[in-house]
Parts: structure tokens; sequence; C-alpha cells
């Protein structure tokens, strides 16, 4: 009886934690998807990550606020060009490798400053890319480098707008690498037409 009372008495405050601390815990971890492999999940994020719309709104905000400065429109950084030659299941590997490039050579360099949210997307990004930590490719990476060597030296050739451009492309950089990291290939190779 003495049990039950003192059960009784911290019921409230074990469901306060489970809901607080455990439900969390078990609705972010993420779980293997079927018939995947441990280094293909590694390639996955949860499509919770995107449907956030705060995060959404400030980084498609930052977009728009860039491409207005943005007067090349006839380049484009950020786009399907970058999966020429790259097996589905690559893709990926690719995008985390491009948001890791974004995130340190443009987002947090002196334009910081000229853009407002910078940051704040800056860490969104990069939390997706330390959760894609684990992400690997398979298969020869030589188009992987030669694309985003392609990306880099375009961004490069720009001059100053070269940051702008890709700071403006932040929403097709966010659009990619949902469509990329979240979506499991098909079997094949084809994936499925919308």
């Amino acid at each position: 009886m003495a049990a039950l009372q003192t059960l009784s008495k911290s019921f409230p405050g074990w469901v306060f934690f489970c809901c607080c601390c455990c439900l969390p815990l078990l609705l972010t971890s993420s779980l293997p998807l079927k018939g995947a492999s441990p280094a293909h999940h590694a390639c996955r994020l949860r499509k919770i990550n995107f449907q956030q719309p705060y995060i959404r709104n400030r980084t498609y905000t930052l977009a728009k606020t860039a491409s207005a400065s943005d007067k090349d429109t006839d380049n484009r950084l950020i786009g399907q060009q970058l999966f020429v030659n790259i097996r589905e299941n690559n893709r990926c590997y690719l995008m985390k490798r491009v948001v890791e490039f974004v995130v340190e050579d443009v987002l947090l360099t002196e334009v910081k400053n000229q853009y407002p949210h910078v940051e704040e997307v800056a860490q969104f990004l990069a939390s997706l890319t330390s959760e894609l930590r684990s992400c690997q490719f398979s298969g020869k990476k030589e188009h992987i480098e030669k694309n985003l060597e392609q990306m880099k030296n375009k961004m490069e050739q720009l001059g100053e707008n070269g940051k702008t451009k890709a700071i403006g492309e932040l929403d097709l950089l966010f659009d990619y690498m949902e469509n990329a990291c979240t979506d499991v290939p098909k079997k094949g190779g084809n994936k499925k037409k919308n």
C-alpha cells in the first residue's frame, strides 16, 4: 500500500518526465529504413527537419533578399548540373558536401553581416550536415569531386557576386537537400515522377 501511495504521488512527475524528455527522444531518434544498409541509412534525414515553417521562412527570405542583389541571371550554382553522372544513392552525400561548402565558405564569412538571419540558417544547415556525418559515398568519388569543383570554380569566376548568388540560391539548396536526403531511392535508380 505504501508503495502504491509513493507511486501515485510521483505519477504526475513521471508523466511530465516521459512527455518532456522521453517522447521527444523517441520521436527524433531515427529507425533504420526497411531493407536499407547502415551505410545507406547514414545518408538519410528525417522529413520533419524540412517541415519547420520558421526555418523554411528564414531560409527562403534570406535567399529572396540576396537574389534581389544578384546581377547575374545566366549562371546557376545550385541546380541539376550538380547531379550529372551522380548515382541517386550518392546524391545526399553530394548535397552534404555542397552544404558544408556553402556554410563554411559563404555564410560564415564576411557576408554574415550583410543579410538578416544568416547565422540562424547557417546553424540549421550545419546541424543537417552534422546528422549526416556518417554519410559516405559508394563507388567512385571522381564525379562528385568534379561537380563540386565546377560549382566552386563558377562561384569564384563570378567574383563578388558569387557569394551573393550562393545565398540567393539557398532556397534551391534547401529543396535539393530535402529531396536528396529524405526520399528513399527506388531500386534500379529510377525516381518516381510527381
